[in-house]
């Protein structure tokens, strides 16, 4: 075991019990040292038969449990500034999930925290950069075959909502997907943004603005537009078009079993994220291990942490005001190259 990277996992909800058993039962070269959350039954529960495992309510004594050498945070955003921090102190690199943190101002905090270390810690858990498709769709627009982006349109549907979803949790929390992959994919930054809200469905809950129709702006002139519908009731469907000068590229339509019975044929449909996704999530904590255990960090950035909270807040604005938004991000520390492997 004393090869093996000890992973503190903070947070043993969904996505925390999921990323425990990733590490246990799918990743090479790790393993749970230490689970966290509130609920200690439940935290328990998530790490029960794995070996040399300590449980804790408070994650900043996960963080100093023996064998700890790497943290994977999947707390509530609000606790992530703080356990970012903690880390830091600590010297120990980290895999957050997002949002990294989900107000700019304390995002923007963990920037300058990390800046003044002057190296990187933090990867963030933007895993649709892993996804084999969007992976296509990156190298196929850097390589500049089909002339320059001019529109990404892109799609967001969930099956329906958690019962504390609120309407500005459709930007700040579905749609901060959409804002990194957008980022990333054209190499630019999200400028400003427009929400125009069409007539609830009447599968949505009570006071849910749901669907949405989100507009952003770049800085080098494409145009970004996400339809989010999380009542769908049918699916979770996530796809994006890029529109070029000289061509189009779509990702998304569902590759997957076709079962035809009795004159009539039938398509499976993912029902969460945890599921069309699941490659790409395996991508992406394999991909931390293995820098880890190199010394370096590579993938999403505080950086990217930081502007997607500041992108996202202007769209909570625009949903408000009605009105477009501009998004005002602080200036970037030399330290954040989006695509550089920093050693550590």
């Amino acid at each position: 075991m004393g090869d093996l990277l000890g992973v503190a996992v903070l947070g043993a909800g969904h996505m925390g019990a999921d990323h425990i058993r990733r590490l246990n039962q799918v990743v090479s070269g790790a393993r749970v040292a230490a689970v966290a959350d509130p609920d200690v039954e439940r935290a328990g529960e998530a790490a029960a038969g794995l070996d040399a495992v300590t449980v804790h309510a408070d994650p900043v004594a996960a963080l100093d449990a023996p064998g700890v050498a790497a943290v994977l945070v999947a707390s509530p955003g609000p606790a992530h500034e703080e356990a970012l921090l903690a880390a830091f102190a600590r010297g120990l690199p980290v895999l957050c999930e997002k949002p990294m943190v989900p107000d700019s101002t304390g995002a923007l905090r963990v920037v300058e925290a990390e800046a003044r270390l002057g190296r990187r810690l933090a990867q963030i858990g933007f895993m649709r950069r892993y996804d084999a498709e969007y992976r296509r769709l990156k190298a196929l627009l850097d390589g500049g075959g089909l002339g320059r982006p001019l529109m990404l349109h892109c799609t967001h549907r969930n099956v329906s909502s958690p019962g504390h979803f609120t309407s500005a949790m459709l930007i700040n929390s579905s749609v901060s997907h959409e804002i990194d992959a957008a980022r990333w994919l054209l190499g630019q930054e999200l400028t400003a943004v427009t929400v125009l809200r069409p007539t609830p469905s009447t599968d949505a809950p009570e006071g849910l603005l749901d669907p949405q129709f989100v507009l952003f702006e770049t800085a080098g002139g494409a145009l970004v537009d996400v339809e989010v519908f999380v009542n769908c009731g049918f699916g979770y469907q996530v796809r994006c078009e890029a529109v070029c000068e000289r061509g189009s590229a779509r990702i998304g339509d569902e590759h997957t079993m076709v079962v035809t019975t009795a004159g009539s044929a039938r398509e499976e449909v993912a029902q969460d994220y945890l599921v069309r996704f699941a490659d790409a999530y395996d991508r992406e904590v394999q991909a931390w291990v293995d820098a880890t255990r190199r010394g370096e960090v590579t993938g999403p950035s505080a950086w990217d942490g930081y502007a997607a909270s500041a992108v996202a807040e202007a769209g909570v604005r625009a949903l408000e005001t009605g009105g477009r938004e501009t998004v005002g991000l602080a200036p970037r520390p030399d330290l954040y190259d989006p695509y550089a492997k920093v050693s550590r």
